[in-house]
């Protein structure tokens, strides 16, 4: 499977044609599907490691398709890895920063050439739509290439500085830290992998990388493409399954972690990484509520689309998925019935197919939150739209449930607080912005937000107060969600991020190195 010159997807498109897209993925999903099963090792050290117990890893879109068959890794397992990184540390920390662009650069020729096996993957293992997909595939090369311009703009983050003295040259430079835990989640398996990691491995560090049990597929295929590319034996090493992220992250030859996922996982690997003799570094993303906020100055009929896409493209499975509203009294009715007709009109079912816009949840766990949500929407609110569970056909074999509207919460309630990672958004009266802002600040996350007004004084306060690090304003597209590398950064404050800097942008390359001044006197 290689890249082609048909149209680009982003998590932005709208009113794009993209029937030659799905034209060829109608050829090629099926060959895809004929190849799963296999049994992948993990690397260690440049070779394939067995050791620990297999596993084998069902579709959340038929739990009847296998998948693949994956390694646990075992203690040892997860100490040879930490040692293999550590061995492969000095040559990849001391070859020259362009060297390791070259490198990075290869990779992301080969993720590009490869992209429609890696979106198709990412479908199929995570249950994403087509085009949710095929955006994926699309980001990660574009990730790995915004990095190497940064680092070539940066000309390696090394500068001159003002000199004391004409016999005085004083520079300032960063350098690598060493090795580098990176654990990714099931939802973005491939971005946010390739995102991590690409930036330990740009900073001179070395890696060990534990992707999410559900994800095996995909970040087997990736270290293949890194290997392919000519990243050294030892430079990244793969270790999977659950046990493997508690075992690494209590390991004491790391220098340092890069983490997406829950808020209550990162805020534990923080504090072990901050323990001992000293503090290492922490690269933490950790999820948001993604408070949307509606005007009575707002298009109403975009601010229903944008909302309705951000909360419920990858069923709400989205860090910066909008999982609550706020919108003004005067037009809360008739934002409730644009956005419940919008909702109604999703499809959902089996996201192999070109027409389906949600598809499963990724396990049961997940389905069991989904119907305690509604339940308590029930008893405490109003249901607006869906609420049910899907059976019968292929419905069977997943955790199939519908797009979800709620309203009426009182005004304190979990739902308007807690990150629910669900098809499922609360929308909630309130009297105008500063009022909406106030309720939707009060929350320990701050990772996105938007707005839909067309007043200029609104927008600028909505800038001024909103307490998250992506601001939207005004997005048919996505209320909270679609940021791409090099054009909007991903940054999470409060409970969402541990630095405040995010990916995709200028300053997440620095938090994977350690800076040094240096001085030399002349004759």
């Amino acid at each position: 499977m290689s890249g082609d010159n048909l149209p680009r997807v982003t998590y932005s498109n709208v009113g794009v044609d993209f029937t030659p897209v799905h034209d060829k993925l109608d050829g090629l999903i099926p060959d895809f599907k004929k190849g799963l099963g296999r049994a992948w090792p993990n690397l260690i050290g440049g070779r394939a490691d067995r050791d620990g117990a297999a596993y084998k890893a069902a579709s959340p879109i038929d739990g009847r398709l296998i998948l693949g068959e994956f390694i646990e890794a075992a203690p040892a397992a997860v100490d040879r890895a930490v040692r293999a990184a550590r061995a492969a540390y000095p040559a990849w920390s001391a070859l020259p920063w362009p060297g390791r662009v070259a490198v990075l650069r290869r990779a992301a020729e080969i993720l590009a050439r490869r992209k429609y096996e890696l979106g198709i993957a990412c479908l199929i293992e995570v249950g994403k739509s087509r085009m949710e997909a095929m955006g994926e595939a699309e980001e990660s090369h574009d990730l790995i290439a915004y990095y190497c311009d940064e680092m070539e703009r940066n000309q390696g983050f090394t500068r001159d500085m003002a000199r004391a003295f004409p016999q005085e040259a004083a520079s300032v430079t960063l350098r690598p830290v060493g090795v580098f835990a990176v654990i990714a989640p099931f939802n973005f398996p491939l971005a946010l992998s390739v995102s991590m990691i690409a930036g330990a491995l740009l900073g001179g560090n070395t890696v060990v990388y534990k992707p999410s049990p559900k994800a095996g597929l995909t970040g087997s295929l990736l270290v293949e493409a890194l290997t392919e590319a000519g990243v050294p034996p030892g430079v990244v090493n793969l270790v999977c399954g659950e046990e493997a992220g508690r075992l690494l992250v209590d390991h004491p030859g790391l220098d340092g972690a890069a983490f997406t996922g829950s808020h209550a996982v990162g805020m534990e690997i923080f504090r072990k990484m901050a323990a001992g003799p000293y503090a290492r570094p922490v690269v933490v993303e950790m999820g948001g509520k993604n408070p949307a906020y509606v005007t009575a100055k707002a298009d109403l009929d975009v601010a229903a689309e944008g909302v309705m896409r951000s909360a419920f493209g990858l069923q709400g499975q989205k860090c910066s998925a909008c999982s609550v509203a706020y919108v003004e009294a005067a037009v809360y009715e008739p934002f409730l019935r644009l956005l419940a007709e919008k909702t109604s009109k999703l499809k959902l079912g089996n996201p192999e197919r070109r027409d389906v816009y949600m598809g499963p949840v990724i396990d049961a766990e997940a389905g069991g939150r989904f119907e305690s949500a509604v339940a308590a929407a029930r008893r405490d609110g109003n249901l607006i739209a869906g609420g049910a569970r899907r059976r019968g056909d292929i419905f069977e074999h997943g955790h199939y449930v519908e797009p979800t509207v709620v309203g009426g919460l009182p005004a304190d309630h979990a739902l308007l607080r807690d990150e629910l990672f669900l098809p499922f958004v609360a929308i909630a009266k309130c009297d105008d912005l500063g009022d909406g802002l106030r309720r939707g600040n009060a929350v320990p996350y701050g990772l996105t937000a938007g707005v839909y007004t067309s007043d200029r004084a609104e927008l600028d306060y909505f800038f001024a107060q909103a307490e998250a690090g992506v601001l939207y304003a005004n997005r048919r597209s996505g209320a909270t969600t679609g940021a791409w590398p090099g054009i909007q950064t991903f940054c999470g404050w409060k409970g969402s991020g541990a630095t405040s800097k995010g990916g995709l942008g200028p300053f997440y390359l620095p938090q994977f190195m350690r800076e040094q001044s240096r001085t030399i006197m002349g004759s």
